[in-house]
């Protein structure tokens, strides 16, 4: 029987699509190229990895943002037998050193401008071997580096036939959880992972892409294979559109304007400044039909504009780093065609059915089932081929985030009569007010629905009596001067909750900090705000 590998991933579209699209936008400028020009490429790109010694066993680094280079090493690094390891371009110094260093990384395929320079800046740090800057040619430099196009140009493309034989078990991914509790994780995925969860996120109760697409992910390449669009939509043939560098809404805009962009994917807060974008200038998103949104909730209000007023649809997920992204996807049932818009929203806005292939369990304190009534809340446990059942090099970790094969998420969900998941809050996260459970989700989504704020984050803050209460930070729509007495009397009208959930104070920033994936950084928040030792008022 074949080993379930990523070799069909790449054979389907260049033998049968070698005419479709695939489109980048780069640094200097937008690259057009096919699936067959990709094939040859990859295979070329597996000639040199394969002149210098890299194989199984060894494992190669990526650095850089989304665009046809770094598609091509998704591809030519695993099918070399060799492990794939997206590092986040925008952690700290500290962070990459440690990641790099941690999973002793045999080379780095680096994207020109700030992450070479960064890789540069940390060279005597690192025990790299090479570095392959993903450019035309390299910078001026001591570092070991030669060019990506130089590679490709000084090597002819392996024969399909001569590709090295590979085993579902091969390590072929790996990426680094966030590390905002600490230093960050190793998760480690297998051939046979990759094969199951693309193949997940393909199907219809998954994400449904199709051949007919034009698929542009917004979600990082760094960042969990970028929800696995690399592989589920080169697998379907589907047309892709890759943003490049920090695209701005503007950026995003033009592309799919001009490349008619069917489906597309980020954390809520791009899609918030694409509104923004679109309000102030204009423009159109006639094309659009799907937005696949993650890594935090994406406010209702948002999601009833894109859909009175493009006709596009946001889907929410919910996925995790150990889960390999993608592990739930909220759409209404069939069975729920008729409902009037308010009820589906009711099922829309929350996380969504688990994913097909996974398994799930929620349970309170005492390692309890607690019951499916949409209101009893516990910690959300998952299983299934596509959950890891350990971390690399991290056995303390081990001990604690593993119920045997099953991931305790950290995630406090509850889960309705349907079956919806509904995240209320990250365990790190919830407020514990008076032994009372307060949601900063629910809090960020009620205020983001109010037309004068855009944005909304909400922590706990130490108080003496009441253990926690929460403070709410808010960035103003344009033109926009939120009072805080109205945000208060807004909550008190959205919210089905007793007054003691409000915040005890609201403030209004410029700028919320965020993590490098987008999300909001609350314990940055925490710290922009000095909040640790604050105390507040008795309610």
């Amino acid at each position: 029987m074949t080993d379930l590998t990523i070799r069909p991933f790449f054979w389907r579209p260049t033998n049968l699509f070698p005419e479709t699209r695939l489109v980048s936008r780069t640094h200097d400028g937008t690259v057009d190229t096919s699936y067959g020009e990709f094939g040859e490429r990859v295979r070329s790109l597996l000639a040199a990895l394969a002149d210098r010694g890299f194989g199984p066993g060894d494992r190669i680094g990526t650095f850089g943002w989304n665009h046809h280079r770094h598609l091509e090493t998704y591809y030519a690094a695993p099918l070399s037998g060799a492990q794939l390891h997206t590092i986040n371009v925008q952690l700290g110094d500290e962070d990459i050193v440690y990641i790099v260093e941690d999973a002793d990384d045999d080379v780095l395929f680096v994207d020109p401008g700030d992450p070479f320079e960064t890789i540069e800046r940390l060279w005597s740090e690192l025990s790299v071997e090479q570095v392959v800057v993903m450019d035309e040619t390299v910078p001026e430099t001591d570092v070991d580096a030669v060019a990506y196009e130089d590679l490709i140009a000084e090597h002819e493309p392996i024969a399909e036939s001569e590709m090295p034989e590979l085993e579902e078990e091969y390590p072929a991914g790996m990426c680094y959880t966030s590390g905002t509790t600490g230093r960050p994780k190793g998760v480690e995925y297998t051939q046979k992972m990759i094969y199951a969860h693309a193949m997940m996120v393909m199907t219809p109760a998954g994400l449904g892409i199709e051949e007919g697409d034009v698929v542009m992910p917004v979600v990082p390449m760094f960042h969990v294979n970028s929800w696995e669009f690399p592989y589920a939509a080169t697998m379907a043939g589907a047309t892709q559109v890759y943003p490049g560098p920090s695209p701005s809404a503007a950026d995003l805009l033009e592309l799919i304007e001009r490349e008619g962009v069917t489906m597309t994917a980020g954390v809520p807060t791009v899609w918030i400044n694409l509104l923004e974008h679109v309000d102030e200038h204009g423009g159109d998103l006639s094309s659009l039909e799907r937005i696949v949104v993650g890594g935090s909730a994406a406010p209702e209000e948002m999601m009833r504009r894109y859909d009175e007023e493009f006709d596009v649809t946001v889907e929410h997920a919910w996925g995790m780093t150990e889960t390999m992204s993608i592990g739930s996807v909220s759409r209404p049932k069939s069975s729920m065609a008729d409902w009037d818009p308010s009820r589906k929203y009711e099922k829309r806005r929350k996380q969504g059915l688990l994913s097909p292939g996974l398994e799930m369990r929620v349970v309170n304190d005492a390692g309890e089932d607690v019951p499916w009534d949409g209101e009893s809340a516990g910690e959300l446990l998952v299983r299934g081929p596509t959950v890891i059942t350990e971390y690399y090099n991290r056995p303390q970790a081990n001990e604690e985030d593993f119920e045997g094969d099953w991931l305790k998420t950290g995630d406090i969900v509850s889960v309705d009569e349907d079956g919806y998941i509904e995240v209320v809050d990250r365990a790190k996260d919830v407020i514990k007010s008076g032994g009372e459970w307060i949601s900063s989700i629910a809090l960020e989504n009620a205020l983001m629905a109010n037309p004068d704020v855009v944005e909304a984050a909400v922590v706990g803050v130490p108080h003496e009596k009441w253990q926690e209460r929460p403070l709410a930070t808010v960035v103003a729509a344009e033109d926009a001067d939120p009072d805080e007495e109205e945000l208060q009397n807004h909550l008190r009208e959205t919210l089905e909750q007793p007054d003691w959930w409000l915040p005890d104070e609201i403030r209004v920033l410029e700028r919320i900090p965020k993590t490098a994936t987008g999300k909001f950084d609350k314990q940055g928040l925490r710290e922009k705000l000095d909040v640790d030792t604050a105390e507040t008022e008795d309610r």
